[in-house]
């Protein structure tokens, strides 16, 4: 091949990259299954066309308020787009075009490409779903649910499991509860050749805290619309948490009300659906339920996952994290538990914290088991640059 059939090929491909992202305003014909790919993305992005599959003719309005040409759509971006691609479409048809209304129809739903964000809009149009479709919705949530449990909870449960034992080892320990692999690492250096012995200068125990809950662990989650994938994080990690005996677990969501959904941990998909996404926030009244609940303060830390964007009192809301603070109270201020990247919040909020001593940050889900293994064995906590 020569250079310049090469400089021509490779010409040709920039151009159809090109029609396809700008559209057919900039002329040039597409073909085969570039020509419906185009159509799929004419349907989303160029305010008007029908669904991927029909015949060419004028714009008509978007995909319209059919749920099987809407769910043919959905079949089409999948066909033709990777599933990272085909995610950030079903959320753009759900802002652009209006879709909030057929993500309650349950033939839609068996069609999309299940995902954090797609249970969000599910978890609030929750009040409005008819029953025909809750099942589905139910369904769809639970696959989430289990890809991210699959993810998440080895790691989880092997960082805290760690931070635990860690935190409770004696250096006084009595002899049935000495860890002898530790100890005999521990003493290497005091190994007698001639007796071929180790002499144990310092003994560590496996503790005896393990026959009770060592430590208690409070998440206090804003459910306000913005917050709908840390929400979705944030009750999958309630849940393993919940299963560690270690750990007395406790799951609290608001808006402007409080609800605590510690009894539905045992299932995640529970818990998701026990919250009310949207609505306003009130941190301060979350805070005072929380602080109301803490009988061992010194063996306690509580995760506030928000935005920050406090309608209640927010000088309260202060001087309840500073009397938590002082009581003993391990504090964790998360401005999302998301992938998403740098979160909006509330910067004179957050400030306001990092001056009490509690900077706040966003934190991704592969950092939270990090994050909780640090407030547990209560050392600095890994804040990622930038930090608040």
């Amino acid at each position: 091949m020569t250079t310049e059939t090469i400089e021509t090929t490779a010409d040709a491909e920039r151009l159809r990259r090109w029609r396809l992202v700008l559209g057919a305003d900039t002329g040039g014909a597409l073909a085969g299954a570039d020509a419906a790919m185009d159509r799929t993305l004419e349907a989303l992005y160029d305010g008007g066309g029908g669904a991927a599959g029909e015949a060419d003719g004028p714009r008509r309005g978007g995909l319209g308020a059919s749920a099987p040409r809407v769910a043919r759509w959905l079949g089409d971006i999948r066909t033709y787009f990777p599933a990272s691609v085909v995610q950030v479409m079903q959320r753009d048809a759900v802002d652009r075009l209006g879709l909030s209304a057929l993500l309650l129809e349950p033939e839609m739903l068996e069609a999309v490409e299940a995902d954090v964000h797609l249970v969000g809009t599910l978890l609030s149009l929750n009040k409005a779903m008819p029953e025909a479709t809750k099942e589905t919705a139910r369904a769809v949530v639970r696959k989430v649910v289990a890809d991210l449990e699959s993810r998440l909870s080895g790691r989880t449960r092997a960082t805290l499991a760690g931070a635990l034992d860690r935190s409770a080892r004696t250096a006084r320990p009595r002899h049935r509860d000495i860890d002898w692999d530790r100890t005999i690492r521990a003493n290497l250096k005091n190994y007698l050749p001639a007796h071929r012995t180790v002499v144990p200068e310092r003994l560590i125990g496996h503790g005896r805290a393990a026959q009770a809950v060592k430590k208690e662990v409070i998440l206090c989650i804003d459910q306000s619309g913005s917050m709908a994938a840390s929400v979705v994080h944030a009750s999958v990690f309630g849940a393993v948490l919940a299963s560690m005996r270690a750990l007395d677990t406790r799951l609290v969501v608001f808006d402007t009300a409080v609800v605590d959904l510690t009894d539905q941990l045992a299932d995640p998909v529970d818990v998701l659906f026990g919250t009310q996404l949207g609505g306003g926030t009130d941190i301060n009244r979350a805070l005072a339920y929380c602080q109301s609940r803490i009988t061992r303060p010194a063996e306690t830390v509580v995760v506030l996952i928000s935005d920050l964007y406090e309608g209640g009192i927010r000088d309260e809301m202060l001087k309840r994290v500073a009397a938590m603070r002082a009581s003993g109270v391990r504090f964790v201020t998360l401005l999302a538990l998301s992938d998403e990247g740098a979160p909006a919040y509330d910067r004179d909020h957050a400030a306001a914290l990092a001056a009490l001593g509690e900077p706040a940050f966003a934190c991704t889900p592969d950092l939270f088991p990090e994050v909780m293994a640090a407030a547990l064995e209560k050392r600095p906590l890994p804040i990622p640059d930038p930090a608040v």
